[in-house]
């Protein structure tokens, strides 16, 4: 959440088409502690400001604003702690300027992890221009190395720069891609269903670009269960990190009927080398480039390794009634999962109330917070769907209309109230 306040800024000279800076413009200030300054309601280059030092980090903002007369319309934030790399990682930056002054092996280290996974470019300045730092900023990944203060016009020269090399236009058609990741408290909770039917609903009450990414490797079955053969895997992207792109990623995907747009898991068992970097690489690049993007991680809790928890925008915890799912699901809520609780959500599958003497309060109790989502048990349907492949949202069944209304609630479509008054409390929401 934002926090919007007005300010006046001063030191940018006007052209037709653009406010001046001198008129009001708009600070939105987060829980990151970062800053966003935005005064052009067109198309927008996204700016990033990195730098501790917070007299200089304004002085750099306020030099780039002047920037617009050479048709550069910023949205600038400005991040006082280099160590926030998340930040920089979801926000799909244009560019990223990095003071390397200051705790300098930190500075470099953000710069690596956004060479590794962004598509931003990358800018450094220093108050030091000696050779070692600059060998240092060049080999991290940096595009444009600058000396501060800067020079008169070289900051101008280094966006003419990157933008003859196609990387500063801004990208009206760019997705801002909301990221979904399932994940189950134990083997067999149904997350593979879960998230196929979700990522299929999505697509078809969206109309939106919608991706699904099967991360249960190496013996996912997302594509199976969706009845589809695929050509490539997730493992081809991800052993690719290299060359992994927008347009390498769209050759490796296949399309279901539904629209829905599928990375499978590999069609045989083989062995896989650590792809944290990579797994990191392949969700920024495809949230760049879907506005829904769909995970199913299985079980696979080593993927709280990587920064995909820290990129996704909703995590689904998928759990059952029974004493042994419960009792996972509380380990990982109040562990691995504990500094996310503020995007997780929980979902009982195969959900009969009152199941083996389990009521409401006890469920409650044991995951330390209320469920936001049931899914009836409904085990013909779901026999059904694994046997001919056809999803639950083909179907009207109780399944269909509860995680259709997940994902309803997921992409902001509402829902059709003649349907909540007939199928009652299944499957929608049960708090804020």
């Amino acid at each position: 959440m934002f926090q919007t306040i007005e300010i006046e800024q001063q030191g940018c000279s006007p052209k037709k088409g653009y406010r001046s800076m001198s008129s009001t413009a708009i600070v939105k200030i987060n829980h990151n502690n970062t800053t966003s300054y935005e005064s052009n309601p067109g198309p927008l280059t996204s700016i990033a400001i990195v730098d501790p030092n917070p007299e200089r980090r304004n002085a750099v903002a306020g030099i780039v604003c002047a920037l617009r007369p050479n048709a550069v319309a910023p949205r600038i934030t400005t991040l006082s702690d280099v160590t926030n790399s998340a930040v920089l990682m979801n926000q799909g930056f244009d560019v990223i300027l990095v003071a390397v002054d200051g705790d300098r092996e930190e500075a470099l280290r953000t710069i690596k992890a956004l060479s590794s996974i962004g598509s931003a470019t990358r800018m450094a300045y220093s108050e030091h221009t000696d050779g070692d730092i600059l060998i240092q900023c060049l080999q991290a990944g940096v595009r444009e190395f600058l000396a501060y203060p800067f020079v008169e016009g070289a900051i101008e020269e280094a966006f003419s720069r990157t933008a003859s090399r196609g990387q500063l236009a801004p990208d009206t058609k760019k997705a801002n891609g909301k990221s979904f990741v399932f994940l189950g408290a134990k083997g067999g909770s149904g997350v593979t269903t879960a998230a196929c039917n979700f990522a299929v609903s999505l697509a078809r009450e969206s109309k939106r670009s919608t991706l699904l990414i099967d991360l249960d490797l190496p013996l996912g079955d997302a594509a199976l269960n969706l009845g589809m053969t695929t050509e490539y895997s997730t493992l081809d992207a991800l052993l690719e990190g290299d060359r992994l792109d927008a347009t390498f990623l769209a050759k490796l995907l296949t399309t279901h009927k539904s629209g829905l747009q599928v990375l499978g898991a590999p069609g045989r068992y083989l062995g896989m080398p650590p792809l944290g970097e990579s797994i990191n690489k392949l969700l920024s690049i495809a949230c760049n480039s879907f506005e829904y993007v769909v995970v199913d991680a299985g079980s696979r809790w080593e993927l709280t390794e990587t920064r995909l928890f820290d990129m996704i925008s909703t995590i689904y915890l998928v759990t059952q009634v029974a004493i042994s799912d419960l009792r996972n699901s509380n380990r990982l809520i109040t562990g691995c999962l504990e500094t996310y609780g503020h995007k997780l959500e929980i979902v009982l599958n195969r959900y009969e109330a009152e199941l083996f003497g389990i009521d409401d309060a006890a469920i409650e109790g044991a995951l330390t917070r209320a469920p936001q989502w049931k899914i009836p048990n409904d085990y013909p349907a779901v026999r059904r769907m694994q046997n001919t492949a056809e999803t639950a949202s083909s179907k009207n069944s109780r399944i269909h209309h509860a995680i259709n209304s997940m994902a309803r609630t997921a992409s902001g479509v509402r829902e059709i109230q003649g349907k909540k008054k007939k199928f009652g409390f299944f499957g929608f929401a049960l708090g804020n």
